[in-house]
């Protein structure tokens, strides 16, 4: 049976109040975090256990949320650290052949909290307008104000630490064509899952992990993840991409790891309004013009006016011409800031994946 919802209030930190009730894990006080909405239809699962939306609360767009509960096979990391979500409407009894557990269920047992009854639509107007803003709820009414009065954001704080494996670990086939290893700044099973099904043999290191080791491992390339976050402050990163640069070994970066390549480079990073978070954001191209719907989900973007070297620009954000690609014409070296391997969201450029074991193939 479902439990009763309590009345809760969600309150940001420049003052605006939302009522709902509280569902999921309960909180003692408030949840806190950087408020962010995302314009997924589906795929909410994944998009609450994505690494990179730690220290943030996501809002779904979508009204109704949870209709067809959780599995363990729709699990981007063992567990969220994600510090809530928010909803319009909550489905109390999901419908679906795979689902094991309701949402509500699902986020109690991983001690996630969330809100719903909230007036998403004007949510999420007000961070259109105002950006990413922190906030709390919970439904002590006095804890919740004073946590949102506190709040704080994302910027300068290494959140890829509270992410990142402790240990090395081994995906895909010990005889696959390609070995390659992976820095975890946050990343997500189903990228494993597609190096994996490109033939690669994937080692993922922690994201401290020093340029030199990995080069001693004579990989056949190296992949950059995802992760959560501001690029400019995620220890040591930069500076071991730039080295593994150097080194000539086929690399290939994806969202964090397209960012902490771009700092790597000479560009600089800065924070967006209130992101890209979303499963339908177009992107062009450049070589042939072509459009690409996809999956995003990021709050800082690449600064390319200060590069160090010749670098081509592959794509651009429709939306607002943020730099989605970048490769260098000299060397093995390519990244995207969109998320070919969806999870969830459209497979348009999953064809990436392809263009980096062509880039190990023709580096032997």
């Amino acid at each position: 049976m479902s439990r009763t919802f309590e009345p809760a209030l969600l309150v940001l930190a420049d003052g605006e109040v939302f009522e709902g009730e509280a569902f999921g894990a309960r909180v003692d006080a408030a949840a806190t975090g950087e408020l962010v909405f995302n314009t997924a239809l589906s795929g909410y699962q994944e998009i609450i256990t994505d690494p990179s939306y730690a220290g943030q609360v996501v809002t779904f767009t979508y009204p109704h949320i949870g209709n067809y509960g959780t599995n363990p096979d729709d699990d981007e990391c063992a567990h969220p650290h994600v510090r809530g979500i928010v909803t319009r409407d909550v489905a109390v009894r999901p419908s679906n052949h795979r689902s094991t557990e309701s949402l509500d269920a699902f986020l109690d047992r991983h001690g996630v909290p969330g809100i719903t009854g909230i007036d998403t639509r004007r949510l999420t107007r007000h961070l259109r307008e105002q950006g990413a803003v922190p906030g709390a709820f919970g439904t002590d009414d006095a804890a919740v104000r004073a946590a949102a009065a506190a709040a704080t954001g994302t910027d300068g704080v290494d959140l890829v630490a509270t992410v990142t494996t402790v240990e090395p670990y081994i995906v895909g086939d010990a005889d696959a064509p390609f070995s390659v290893v992976a820095y975890d700044f946050g990343i997500k099973r189903t990228i494993l899952r597609h190096l994996a099904g490109a033939g690669c043999r994937v080692e993922v290191v922690p994201a401290s992990t020093p340029a030199a080791e990995v080069i001693a491992r004579n990989p056949d390339g190296v992949f950059l993840s995802n992760g959560p976050g501001d690029p400019s402050a995620v220890a040591g990163a930069p500076e071991n991409a730039r080295l593994l640069v150097e080194s000539g070994l086929p690399l290939f970066g994806i969202c964090l790891g397209h960012q902490i390549l771009g700092l790597a480079l000479g560009a600089g990073t800065y924070k967006l309004p209130f992101g890209h978070h979303g499963g339908n954001h177009p992107v062009r191209h450049e070589a042939t013009g072509r459009v690409e719907i996809t999956s995003q989900n990021h709050n800082y973007a690449v600064d390319p006016g200060a590069m160090d070297r010749s670098v081509e620009i592959t794509h651009v954000n429709l939306n607002d011409g943020v730099v989605e690609g970048l490769r260098l014409p000299d060397a093995p070296v390519f990244s995207v800031q969109h998320h070919p391997e969806a999870g969830p969201g459209p497979h348009d450029a999953a064809y990436l994946f392809e263009e980096f074991t062509n880039l190990m193939t023709e580096a032997r």
